[in-house]
């Protein structure tokens, strides 16, 4: 593991319990039945001119032409599994309407309507777009975590925790980096 990876898992560690004790939802109570209606509308919220990959079959391509096409800190956290620091992403802060996709495949991953303030300093959604992510178990700092990856290009997003709001009770924890925003129109 590198150093400065570590490094950046420690601070995210401390900086952890106090965040996560000011959970703040920005989103208005969202009823189970609503769920299905946010997770399929995505599609609206996309401009006609947008860019984007709709199809999530797996992407063949070498690390090296990712690491030519992406800015660095993108390509740390896509392909060796970094973590930006806490608060450092104006992603955190994004309060449009639109979609934010993989930075390197644009596969669309969650939509404005998914997006709340955790509190903890990373772009958070409470559900993600069916079928558009994959997750694996974690056990890089030690107890085991829900890591997600984009299906299309495999690259790295972020960690799923428990400790989200109602009705999902989900945190899809996101690296900033990772994704890129297209607001809606």
């Amino acid at each position: 593991m590198k150093r400065r990876t570590f490094l950046n898992q420690i601070l995210g560690i401390s900086v952890l319990p106090i965040a996560l004790s000011e959970f703040r939802f920005a989103s208005a109570a969202v009823d189970s039945n609503s769920i299905e209606l946010i997770q399929t509308s995505w599609r609206d919220l996309l401009p006609a001119s947008a860019d984007v990959a709709g199809d999530t079959k797996p992407l063949q391509r070498e690390l090296a032409a990712w690491r030519d096409e992406l800015p660095s800190d993108a390509f740390n956290v896509l392909f060796e599994d970094g973590t930006e620091r806490p608060f450092s992403s104006n992603l955190n802060d994004e309060k449009r309407s639109g979609v934010f996709v993989c930075r390197a495949c644009n596969l669309p991953l969650f939509s404005s309507a998914m997006k709340y303030d955790s509190g903890t300093g990373w772009p958070s959604f409470f559900t993600s777009i069916p079928e558009h992510l994959a997750t694996k178990t974690d056990f890089k700092l030690i107890w085991p975590r829900t890591e997600y990856h984009c299906v299309k290009c495999g690259g790295h997003q972020g960690h799923v925790f428990k400790d989200g709001p109602a009705p999902t009770g989900d945190r899809w924890c996101n690296n900033g980096v990772a994704l890129r925003f297209i607001p809606a129109g």
